[in-house]
C-alpha cells in the first residue's frame, strides 16, 4: 500500500473558501484484506489521541467527528475505493485549522499522509490618510491601515501618477504602513495607492497627494493684530450701548416715580376716635358720645337719659345723634 498524493504538506486558505485534502493511494498485489481509510485530527499533544472525523469501510461511510467541524466535509470521490480518498473541506472556518491525516489500510499493507492546514481572514479594504499636512518644505507621512486580516499583513505603497510610476518616494514600513517624506515639495505630487496583503488575499486604496505653499507668517500676524483689535472695538461699542440702556431705563423710572407722587391726594382725617367707632359696632342701636367722663346715651325712641348728678355731680351735655358713614365704615 502506498499513498501516492503529491504536493505542498502545509495548505493556506481563506476563511470562507474551500478545499481539497488529497490522499490518492495504490494498494500492492500483496495487499488482500479489507480496504479501511480513515481521516483524523491529529493531536497537538502526543499524549492525547486524535480525533475520528471520518471514514470508509465495506463500502460504507460513517462520520465521527464534531458536528461543527463535521459541516462540509466528505470524501471528494463517490467511491473512495477506487484509489482516491481525497477530502472535501467546504466553508472554511477559523477552527478547521489543524493537522489532518490520511490512513489507508488494506492488510497487509498501510501507509498515511499528513496535511497541515492554516485558515486565514483575509485583508479588509485599507483606509488612506495624510498626516503633517501638505505643505512645501515640512515633513508628511501617508498611512495605511486594514481594520481585518490575519497576521503577518504586509502594506506595500505605489506611486500611480505626477511622476515616474513605480514604487513611492520616501522611507517606508511595510508592518505599520507608514510612508515617511522628510522634506514635501512638487515633485511629490501625485496619487498613492497602498496594498494591504496577507497568504490568502489583498486589498487597496488611494490617496492623492498635493502640495501647498506655506502661509505667510507677516501676513497672518496682521491679520491676528486686525482682528484682535476690531474684536476690542466690538465689545466697548456693546459695552456703551449696554450702559446706555441701563442709564435710560433709571431715568425712566424715576421720572415715572415721581409722577405718581404728584397725583396721589393726601388722606383724610378721621373724625372719630377708635373708642367712638369700637363702641358703635358693639351697641349698634345705641349712640355714645364724650364729654370729659359724662356719657349721655340716646334711644331708637328719641328720648335722652341723663346719669344722675349725685354720680359725678357733672352738668350733662346734650348732643345730636351720631351718623354713620360710609367712605370710612363707621360712625361718625
Amino acid at each position: 500500500m502506498q499513498v501516492t498524493s503529491t504536493g505542498p504538506q502545509t495548505i493556506q486558505k481563506a476563511e470562507g473558501e474551500s478545499v481539497s485534502l488529497g490522499c490518492s493511494f495504490t494498494p500492492s498485489p500483496a495487499d488482500t484484506g479489507k480496504l479501511d481509510i480513515e481521516w483524523s485530527v491529529v493531536s497537538p499533544d502526543i499524549t492525547q489521541k486524535d480525533q475520528m472525523l471520518l471514514s470508509y469501510t465495506s463500502s460504507s461511510t460513517y462520520n465521527h467527528g464534531d458536528p461543527t467541524l463535521m459541516k462540509g466535509l466528505s470524501f471528494a470521490a463517490g467511491d473512495p475505493s477506487m484509489g482516491d480518498a481525497s477530502l472535501l473541506m467546504a466553508q472554511l472556518s477559523l477552527a478547521h485549522s489543524a493537522t489532518y491525516q490520511c490512513k489507508v489500510k488494506k492488510s497487509p499493507g498501510v501507509d498515511m499522509r499528513k496535511i497541515s492546514l492554516v485558515v486565514m481572514v483575509k485583508p479588509s479594504v485599507p483606509k488612506c490618510w495624510v498626516e503633517g499636512g501638505e505643505l512645501v518644505g515640512k515633513p508628511l507621512s501617508l498611512h495605511c491601515q486594514s481594520a481585518k486580516g490575519s497576521s503577518p499583513l504586509e502594506y506595500t505603497w505605489r506611486r500611480s501618477s505626477g511622476g515616474s510610476g513605480g514604487p513611492a518616494p520616501g522611507t517606508q514600513n511595510p508592518a505599520t504602513g507608514e510612508l515617511k517624506i522628510s522634506n514635501h515639495s512638487q515633485s511629490f505630487v501625485g496619487v498613492y495607492f497602498c496594498e494591504a496583503n496577507n497568504a490568502v488575499g489583498a486589498e487597496s486604496c488611494r490617496i492623492n497627494l498635493k502640495a501647498s505653499k506655506p502661509p505667510n507668517r507677516a501676513a497672518v500676524i496682521v491679520g491676528t493684530v486686525v482682528g484682535s483689535l476690531l474684536f476690542v472695538v466690538i465689545l466697548l461699542v456693546f459695552l456703551g450701548i449696554l450702559y446706555w440702556k441701563l442709564c435710560s431705563r433709571r431715568q425712566y423710572e424715576k421720572e415715572f416715580s415721581n409722577e405718581i407722587r404728584e397725583d396721589v391726594p393726601p388722606p383724610e382725617s378721621r373724625p372719630v376716635s377708635r373708642r367712638t367707632s369700637q363702641n358703635s359696632h358693639r351697641h349698634p342701636q345705641v349712640t355714645y358720645s364724650q364729654v370729659g367722663l359724662t356719657e349721655l346715651s340716646t334711644l331708637d325712641d328719641g328720648d335722652t337719659k341723663t346719669p344722675s348728678i349725685n354720680s359725678h355731680e357733672r352738668t350733662p351735655v346734650a348732643h345730636r345723634p351720631v351718623e354713620y358713614d360710609s367712605r370710612y365704615g363707621y360712625a361718625i
